[in-house]
């Protein structure tokens, strides 16, 4: 029997209110040691299948279930991850899911626990319904894909399955082909400190990194020279300002002024790409300023997602997927990032498939409950035609 909108409902309830908020991005998020336990308690029961944790750092395991399969198949790995980001914006109510239409509404109740959810459910189907697959089915949550993905680069070091699938919120009706790299940057710009009556000694880094600002969003709106159009695949290439700090009272001149962005790289870009456009635009300021001084300071660098030899996992999807909602799925790009990206750089052919959401890092983030029944039956039906049943 299919998984029903009241047990998707319920599961994906109880693993909401679990907080797995990311410490490496939230310093005081607790981490995603709780949901891990009760996502192994809950396939605790299912005969055959064997589950164990690999800690990444302390209190931060990766969990993994494997249904063995009879042989003679291609393994598959699922992989979600299980932690959040922070929920300072809502505090009050994001930890208790509310069901609204079709719509039910929790702190990473989308992104990217309805995945979790998936994999849980499928995994239970199969085992229940008593098919002996071919090759080897194996259903990962990992820790910190919100962070520094420490768990996906973990996984990897240990497991080389034949393919995997990256279940992540999009549509039911877009297999994800590629997508865009991502960097998180510091650029800083330095002043120097005077008394705020002095202009002649002091040189005012806020004001030179306002310069700097104005630049970038002018290359924002050309889309960084890719993507402006959506001639890309995988959209308008992302930026956007995120952090800022400088300065240190009102009677003095900053002596400097720090800027953190996220920003994008098309397929076949490179983060080196942006980093010489933000010195293309010190260059700009400079001629202004002769005094102006900055420095790009690269936090992480991930590369674009452009997998090979995909092909059989993709076709079992879209098959999978026709006779559940009465269509074909297209083969689409997607402008953000996931660990999609780290599994096919390492080699293992990759796709990025999961079900409609939305307000993800944000209050009141949302995922469709029709598309979540479709995607746990889509996803079982997947399995058995890449894997093989005997």
């Amino acid at each position: 029997m299919p998984a029903t909108d009241a047990q998707i409902e319920q599961l994906l309830s109880d693993l909401v209110r679990i907080e797995s908020v990311t410490p490496w991005l939230i310093p005081d998020g607790v981490g995603e040691a709780a949901l891990q336990r009760f996502i192994a308690d809950w396939m605790a029961d299912l005969p055959g299948v064997e589950v164990w944790f690999e800690e990444v750092a302390p209190g931060r395991p990766n969990l993994f279930a494997r249904l063995t399969g009879a042989g003679g198949g291609p393994s598959l790995l699922l992989n979600s991850h299980a932690d959040t980001v922070g929920y300072g914006n809502w505090r009050d109510r994001a930890l208790t899911p509310i069901r609204d239409g079709d719509r039910l509404i929790g702190l990473g109740v989308a992104d990217d626990k309805s995945s979790c959810a998936i994999g849980m459910l499928a995994l239970r189907s199969l085992v229940e319904r008593g098919v002996r697959l071919k090759g080897d089915l194996i259903v990962a949550t990992t820790v910190d894909e919100e962070g520094a993905s420490i768990g996906t680069f973990h996984m990897l070091e240990r497991h080389r399955p034949d393919a995997i699938l990256v279940l992540e919120p999009e549509r039911l009706d877009d297999v994800v082909v590629e997508h865009q790299g991502f960097g998180w940057i510091d650029i800083v710009v330095h002043g120097r400190a005077a008394h705020g009556s002095d202009p002649d000694q002091g040189i005012d880094a806020i004001v030179h990194m306002a310069e700097v600002i104005r630049r970038l969003k002018v290359l924002d709106n050309t889309g960084f020279g890719r993507g402006a159009d959506g001639g890309s695949m995988s959209g308008r290439t992302v930026f956007h300002t995120g952090t800022i700090r400088g300065g240190t009272d009102y009677a003095t001149y900053p002596s400097s002024c720090v800027l953190g962005i996220e920003i994008g790289t098309q397929p076949g870009e490179h983060l080196s790409d942006r980093v010489r456009e933000i010195q293309a635009i010190f260059d700009e300021v400079r001629s202004i300023y002769p005094g102006f001084r900055g420095e790009v300071n690269v936090q992480i660098d991930r590369e674009p997602f452009m997998p090979q030899g995909y092909e059989a996992l993709f076709d079992a999807i879209v098959e999978s997927a026709e006779p559940v909602l009465g269509r074909r799925p297209r083969a689409t790009g997607l402008n953000a990032w996931g660990d999609s990206g780290l599994c096919s750089a390492a080699g293992i052919p990759t796709l990025c498939y999961g079900v409609d959401g939305g307000n993800f890092h944000a209050p009141d983030e949302w995922v469709s409950m029709p598309e979540m029944v479709a995607a746990v039956e889509i996803v079982e039906r997947a399995i058995e035609r890449f894997c093989g049943v005997t």
